[in-house]
């Protein structure tokens, strides 16, 4: 496994990283006993980076993975997040004020059952409340102790500068694979600039680039991708053909089309880190090994093209998810 330090932060994490949320529902059912098998698996892949959020699974996300790596807490890196919530409708709604943002972090602290969270992120920007004010809360909960690093999620350049003024921003993540290529524009220049690290969420594409859909494109009850653009009809058609090239590049130079993606995303200059999510213990090994693989120039430059930008159809989230965006 190869390693790197979180921004400017003591904090050194495997490169493959495990995103949690698959964990605990969104892509259907999924019992502890197999959630837990999954966490445990990437501890023995060498994996130390563990990426959930407070609003996974309603606050069981946390404790399935503070349990869980309750053995080995002083071996991995939990990371989390608060300020994405739900209204009296259920519907998701973003708070970014300070009150809210401690009384977060704080449930977290209990639900993942450590005294400290490693790596803390603001999960979705508030509007109504300036980034300094969010961030400066969060200061302060890094002075008493509570917190040891400062992220956030899913911004602009222009917020993300903002806020490393008020206190030095450990990591940005935000969405990015062969099959959503924005960051590249401004966000990872930035990035770099700035000395931040960037974590890559869904570097898969939601199993899109990993060959894990359903045969028959029926998702199951419950399976988020129901409801994203690209996974429905004619979309899904014609995003299958192109990660079928991907499989077949893959297929020659003998490596799983999962790898092959997540070492394409971690090649670009900014070094990011990927968190891939996987209900299967055996993904995560496979997933674990991308750290170790060097793609030749002639490769890269390969899937660039077979992945411009606009080859994917159709939006990656719903409109009411980017909306809760600050980008």
């Amino acid at each position: 496994m190869d390693f790197a330090n979180i921004g400017c932060s003591p904090l050194k994490a495997s490169r493959v990283g495990l995103g949690c949320m698959a964990l605990t529902g969104v892509y259907g059912e999924i019992s502890v006993t197999q959630a837990r098998e999954v966490l445990l698996a990437a501890v023995d892949a060498g994996i130390n980076f563990f990426d959930t959020a407070d609003v996974y699974g309603n606050g069981e996300n946390e404790r399935l993975i503070g349990e869980t790596l309750r053995p080995v807490r002083n071996k991995v890196i939990i990371a989390t997040k608060g300020g994405a919530t739900r209204d009296q409708d259920g519907k998701q709604t973003n708070d970014g004020s300070p009150a809210y943002l401690r009384q977060a972090c704080e449930a977290s602290l209990k639900r993942l059952g450590v005294e400290r969270i490693d790596l803390y992120y603001l999960h979705r920007i508030d509007r109504a409340v300036a980034i300094e004010d969010s961030v400066g809360e969060l200061s302060r909960l890094v002075e008493e102790g509570k917190i040891a690093a400062i992220g956030l999620s899913e911004t602009n350049v222009h917020t993300l500068r903002r806020a490393h003024l008020v206190h030095p921003i450990a990591a940005l993540q935000t969405e990015y694979s062969l099959a959503c290529r924005f960051p590249e524009e401004e966000i990872l220049p930035v990035c770099r600039e700035l000395g931040v690290s960037f974590i890559a969420y869904s570097p898969l594409g939601r199993g899109l680039l990993s060959g894990s859909l359903p045969g028959n494109r029926e998702f199951a009850e419950g399976d988020m991708r129901r409801n994203i653009p690209r996974f429905q009809n004619e979309n899904l058609g014609s995003n299958l053909k192109t990660a079928a090239r991907l499989r077949e590049l893959a297929a020659e130079l003998d490596l799983e089309p999962s790898q092959l993606a997540l070492a394409w995303v971690m090649s670009h200059p900014t070094q990011p880190l990927v968190i891939p999510g996987t209900r299967d213990p055996v993904r995560v090994r496979e997933n674990a090994q991308a750290a170790m693989i060097a793609l030749p120039r002639s490769v890269i430059d390969t899937l660039d093209v077979l992945f411009a930008a606009g080859i994917i159809q159709g939006e990656r989230h719903t409109a009411h998810m980017l909306s809760r965006t600050g980008l």
